[in-house]
C-alpha cells in the first residue's frame, strides 16, 4: 500500500519513539519545527507525549507505541514524522498486540524515520505500508541556517508527489558528519560541507532492478529474530540499502555484520546493494579536526573492500553493489521509500527509482 501524498497546508505529527530528545534539545526542537513549517507550509501538531521528558520517555514505551497509533488513527494527520531516533525503539515490541497492526493497515500514511526508527519502517512493511527512511526533525530538519535544498528536494519530489520520483544523485555542493551543540547559540553555527563525494559503482555489470528494504545496520543487528525480521521473501530479487550510524563501527564490525547476511541467505537473494556514506562524527571545533575528516576519508575503500569480499566467499562476485550514497547518518540526504521498485545501471552508473512512492489524494485521481 502507498499512503496519499502530502499537500501544502496538510497536518502532519511530530513522534517520539526512543530518545526523548524534543525535551532536552528544545531549541533544536523548535528550530526544526519552524521550518518544517515554513519550507514545506505544513501544520505542524505533536503526538500527545512527544515532549515529555527524557526520563519519562525512557520509562513507558507503552505510551511512545500508544502515541504512533493515536497518529495513525487520527483523521487529520496526513503524515507522521520521527523527532530523533535514539536506541531502544525495539522495547516498543513488548507492547505491539495484533490490534495494533491491523489499526496502521487500515489507515495508511506516510511516516518518515530512520537509525534506530528503522524498526517502525520494518513494522510498517510488516504490515505492507510504503514508509520512507529520511531526515528527522533534530537530524536534518533542524539543520543549522535551513534545511540543505538537497534534502528539502528530496522530501518533496518523494513526499508531495506522484510522479516517478527519478535518477539518484549526490549533493553537489557536499556532504557533512559535523557535530555542533544542539543549543540556541549552537543552532548558529553553519556545519562544514566537506566536498562532494562521487557514488561509487564498486561491482558488478548490466542492470538490475528491485524493492528496496534496509535501514541502519545497527538498528537491524537489535531487530534479528525477532517478529519484525523480514522473511525470506522479503528479500528475493531486493535491492538491500544499508547505512551505519554516528558510533562509526569498525571496518571489521561492518564485515561481521554482512557475514550474517551471508549466512542467512540473503546475499544470495539480493539484486544489488546500495551503501550509504559510512557514518560518524566530528566535533566542529576539534582542534585536529581535518585530522579525523581524513582518517575517515580512508576508511570509505576499507568498506568497499570489505563489501566486496563478503560478496565474494557467498559467491556473489557478480553482485551489483553501489557505495557513498548521501542518505542515511549524513547531511544532506534522501529521502528512500521503502517497498518500491528501483534500478541500477552499473554500465551507464545511474540509479533511479522508477516509480512513486505516494499515490494522488482520491479527489485527485490515483496514478499510483
Amino acid at each position: 500500500m502507498k499512503p496519499t501524498k502530502l499537500n501544502p497546508g496538510d497536518k502532519v505529527a511530530l513522534i517520539t519513539l526512543a530518545w526523548g530528545g524534543a525535551n532536552t534539545c528544545k531549541d533544536r526542537y523548535l528550530q526544526g519545527k519552524k521550518q518544517i513549517e515554513e519550507t514545506f507550509d505544513l501544520k505542524v501538531v505533536e503526538t500527545p507525549n512527544a515532549l515529555k521528558s527524557e526520563d519519562w520517555i525512557y520509562e513507558h514505551p507503552e505510551e511512545r507505541l500508544n502515541d504512533l497509533i493515536w497518529a495513525f488513527e487520527n483523521k487529520d494527520i496526513k503524515a507522521i514524522i520521527t523527532i530523533i531516533g535514539g536506541d531502544d525503539t525495539i522495547r516498543l515490541l513488548r507492547c505491539l498486540k495484533p490490534k495494533h497492526l491491523e489499526i496502521i493497515k487500515n489507515n495508511p500514511k506516510i511516516f518518515v524515520g530512520l537509525s534506530d526508527t528503522t524498526i517502525i519502517n520494518l513494522l510498517c512493511s510488516k504490515v505492507g505500508l510504503t514508509s520512507f527512511y529520511g531526515p528527522t526533525v533534530l537530524f536534518g530538519l533542524a539543520e543549522n541556517c535551513g534545511i540543505h535544498k538537497y534534502t528539502v528536494n528530496s522530501f518533496k519530489k518523494t513526499l508531495f508527489s506522484a510522479k516517478p520520483i527519478g535518477t539518484i544523485e549526490n549533493c553537489k555542493e557536499g556532504w557533512t558528519l559535523d557535530m555542533v551543540p544542539w543549543t540556541k547559540e549552537g543552532n548558529k553555527i553553519r556545519r562544514k560541507l566537506q566536498k562532494p563525494y562521487d557514488i561509487q559503482f564498486i561491482q558488478g555489470k548490466g542492470t538490475v532492478e528491485g524493492h528496496l528494504i534496509g535501514g541502519c545496520m545497527e538498528t537491524l543487528e537489535i531487530l534479528k529474530c525477532t517478529e519484525l525480521w523480514p522473511d525470506k521473501k522479503s528479500w528475493q530479487n531486493a535491492i538491500l540499502f544499508l547505512e551505519t550510524s554516528e558510533e562509526m563501527p569498525s571496518v571489521n564490525m561492518f564485515k561481521y555484520w554482512l557475514r550474517n547476511y551471508g549466512a542467512q541467505g540473503i546475499l544470495n537473494k539480493l539484486n544489488g546493494i546500495i551503501l550509504g556514506i559510512p557514518g560518524g562524527c566530528f566535533e566542529y571545533d576539534d582542534p585536529n579536526y581535518e585530522k579525523k575528516v581524513n582518517a575517515h576519508l580512508k576508511t570509505f575503500k576499507d568498506f568497499d573492500d570489505a563489501i566486496k569480499t563478503v560478496a565474494k566467499e557467498y559467491d556473489r562476485g557478480d553482485l551489483v553493489i553501489v557505495t557513498h550514497v548521501n542518505f542515511g547518518h549524513t547531511c544532506p540526504m534522501l529521502t528512500i521509500p521503502y517497498g518500491v521498485k528501483a534500478r541500477i545501471d552499473a554500465n551507464k552508473k545511474i540509479i533511479s527509482i522508477n516509480e512513486s512512492g505516494v499515490k494522488e489524494n482520491e479527489k485527485e485521481g490515483n496514478n499510483s
